[in-house]
């Protein structure tokens, strides 16, 4: 994986990455697998990290190169200071187009390395917007006002539409073109079907923060090719 293919703006304080789904943001415990702060290590001599994606989470992720600038993004963070926009896909229909989930939000009392909704638990706010209505799936945005771990997928869980692909707190199956296309036929060339998104539906898409001389910063990237793809299938079959 070359880094280069990553980077979306690097400024003397900080580096932005589009980080593909299935690579750790930071090391975890054991510290084996490779992660994006392990890979940034290998060429810069200082890395901090200011915020984290899930593994299989795909989108912008910001990381400091100085203590300075650590400190300064850190506490954006902390005090909800910052934008932070992402599109997903969720299984089903959602009744309400928009709207707000407040929820608060905790470790699981039995499985390790999962949350769910509890009322001792942190709070937390997702503001989210239907953009595309599929009946299976819908296509939607959200918003994150607080950065509990998991938050978009426990919350998205909580209102009965969990996200696509989600193994931890959905059903994790995969979007099938043969779901949504009566007359589907696998190739000759092929034994089983590949899916169109065979991992986690979220895509950090957008980021905004304020540079240390107070000008606002705003990061926008594409919708993650996978992503991209299954869109333009489910709206090609909605217009039939």
């Amino acid at each position: 994986m070359k880094l280069a293919s990553l980077i979306i703006k690097e400024t003397e304080n900080w580096i932005a990455l589009n980080k593909p789904s299935g690579l750790l943001s930071i090391p975890d415990r054991a510290g084996n697998e490779i992660s994006l702060k392990k890979i940034l290590q290998e060429k810069y001599p200082s890395i901090f990290t200011v915020h984290r994606l899930d593994r299989d989470t795909s989108g912008i992720i910001v990381f400091a190169k100085n203590e300075k600038a650590h400190k300064h993004l850190s506490l954006q963070f902390e005090q909800r200071q910052t934008t932070k926009i992402y599109f997903g896909f969720v299984v089903g229909t959602m009744q309400d187009k928009s709207g707000t989930i407040d929820a608060p939000i905790a470790e699981h009392w039995s499985q390790n390395g999962s949350m769910m909704v509890h009322r001792n638990g942190k709070s937390s706010l997702t503001n989210y917007q239907v953009l595309e209505d599929f009946g299976i799936y819908s296509f939607v945005q959200f918003s994150i006002l607080t950065g509990r771990t998991h938050q978009i997928r426990v919350h998205a869980n909580h209102i009965g539409h969990p996200i696509v692909c989600d193994n931890l707190y959905g059903d994790g199956k995969s979007i099938l073109l043969s779901a949504f296309k009566s007359k589907f036929k696998l190739s000759k060339k092929e034994e089983e079907e590949k899916p169109l998104l065979g991992r986690l539906g979220l895509h950090a898409q957008q980021l905004q923060f304020k540079e240390q001389d107070g000008q606002s910063e705003m990061l926008v990237i594409p919708l993650a090719k996978d992503m991209e793809v299954t869109l333009r299938q489910l709206t090609k079959w909605k217009r039939r």
